[in-house]
Parts: C-alpha cells; sequence; structure tokens
C-alpha cells in the first residue's frame, strides 16, 4: 500500500529525525560495490558527517580528508591500518586518525556506521593513534547513578580527541533524568527497541534503524518504551573550546 506521503521523518531548524522508510542510497568517492546513506553533513550546518555504508561482497570505503569512526551493525569488515589487518565483525569498531593511511574493505554483505569529522587541533601533543575494538569489551556505567541507563564511552576522554562516541542502553520504562540543553551537537542512530524523543517543542516515537541530529541547544530528552531494552549510538564535538573551532 502506498504511504500516501506519510512519513516520521521530520526537518526542522535545531533537529532532524530521519526514518528508513526516506533513505535515499548515493555512492560517495573512492566507494567500490558499496553505498551510503548520508544521514547528516555540513550541508545542514552540522559540524561532521555521519552516514550509513552498505558494502556488497566485495565491497570498499573511499578515502578520507577527516578523521574516521566506523562501527560495524552486519557482516564482516576488514580495516587495514598502522601495517596490520583487522576483521570487524557486529559491534566491533575503529577509529583512525586525520590522516591516517588505511583501507576499509568487505568480506561478505555487510552495514557499517561511519562518522568522520575534520580534527580541531589542541595544545597538546595529538597522541591518538588507531583503535580497533569491539563494544562487547567496553565496560558500562550507570549514567547518573541510574542501573536501568547504562553508556559504554568507546574513544577514549582525554584532550587528544575531539569528539565522543557513545553506546547508551536504557531498561524498558528507563529515561533521562531531565531535558537536555548544551554546546554539543550529537548525531545518533537507533540500533535496538524503542521509545519517545524529544527534540525541540516536538515529540517523536523512534524505533530500530532511525537517525537523529541534535543541533547545539536543541532541547532533547528520551525516555524507552517496550518490552527490551532501548540502545542507541550517539555522537558528540567534544573537548574542546567554543572558541576552537565551529560546533556545527
Amino acid at each position: 500500500m502506498h504511504n500516501l506521503g506519510h512519513t516520521r521523518s521530520a526537518h526542522h531548524r535545531n533537529h532532524l529525525l530521519l526514518t528508513p522508510d526516506t533513505f535515499v542510497r548515493t555512492t560517495l568517492p573512492g566507494m567500490k560495490a558499496a553505498s551510503a546513506i548520508v544521514h547528516i553533513s555540513p550541508s545542514l550546518g552540522a559540524g561532521f558527517t555521519e552516514y550509513t555504508a552498505e558494502f556488497e561482497g566485495a565491497g570498499e570505503l573511499g578515502e578520507t580528508l577527516a578523521q574516521r569512526f566506523l562501527y560495524v551493525v552486519d557482516g564482516a569488515v576488514q580495516v587495514h591500518a598502522a601495517g596490520k589487518g583487522h576483521l570487524l565483525g557486529p559491534r566491533g569498531y575503529a577509529y583512525l586518525p586525520q590522516g591516517a593511511a588505511h583501507r576499509i574493505t568487505s568480506r561478505e554483505k555487510s552495514r557499517a556506521i561511519v562518522i568522520e569529522k575534520v580534527y580541531i587541533s589542541h595544545s597538546s601533543v595529538n597522541d591518538s593513534g588507531v583503535i580497533v575494538s569491539n563494544e562487547v569489551t567496553v565496560a558500562s556505567a550507570p549514567l547518573a547513578d541510574d542501573p536501568a541507563l547504562q553508556v559504554k564511552h568507546l574513544l577514549p576522554d582525554t584532550s587528544p580527541f575531539d569528539f565522543a562516541v557513545n553506546i547508551m542502553t536504557y531498561q524498558p520504562g528507563a529515561a533521562l533524568s531531565m531535558v537536555e540543553m548544551h554546546v554539543m551537537e550529537h548525531g545518533l542512530v537507533m540500533l535496538e527497541g524503542g521509545g519517545i524523543y524529544r527534540l525541540g517543542d516536538a515529540w517523536y516515537p523512534v524505533t530500530a534503524g532511525d537517525f537523529i541530529w541534535m543541533g547545539p541547544w536543541c532541547p532533547q530528552w528520551f525516555g524507552a518504551i517496550g518490552k527490551v531494552p532501548a540502545k542507541y549510538l550517539i555522537y558528540k564535538d567534544w573537548n574542546r573550546h567554543p572558541l576552537a573551532g565551529p560546533q556545527r
């Protein structure tokens, strides 16, 4: 049945909700046997780019002039960097510093979330090297002392890193303790479950597969609804003074 123009997707000045029914695929420079669903980019005012890469059996990402973070949703992705090869399965991730030579290929039909951001330099030595790991090995901690709301920090919280990527997991009924408003912007992919997200003055039902962009100072709140935990991957700019560079 035709949806007659209906969608949950929404675009406002300070936030964006993209749902799978509105995804449009494109090919980015250097991609081979792969396509990208670009969720957010500087063309909308963001300070980073985030997309889902969909690989065929022998797909490949192109090069980037920026830092790159990759999180495998399903399939098997090979990351070659710093003279080593790493095979990443579901929940595996890699961080590649800006300027680090690397190659990303797929072993089979695969899907990965990719975040790219031009590095904002810092007075300290930039010792952020290649990181390859798996979410399963990262310890979680409660947010605001709420054991029903757990966070995993996938990147070190040290000054050489100018952005953070976290995994947030909410047990059914768990919610943020406050409506947040702050200078950092977010890119968020719902991985599992669902709930209600407040963005600005609007309230949206969200579920696995949805993407959300939150601009600086966008009022934001989330509560998990359903019988299974809600889980998302979230990006934010971090560890830099607001005068150090564009925040969006």
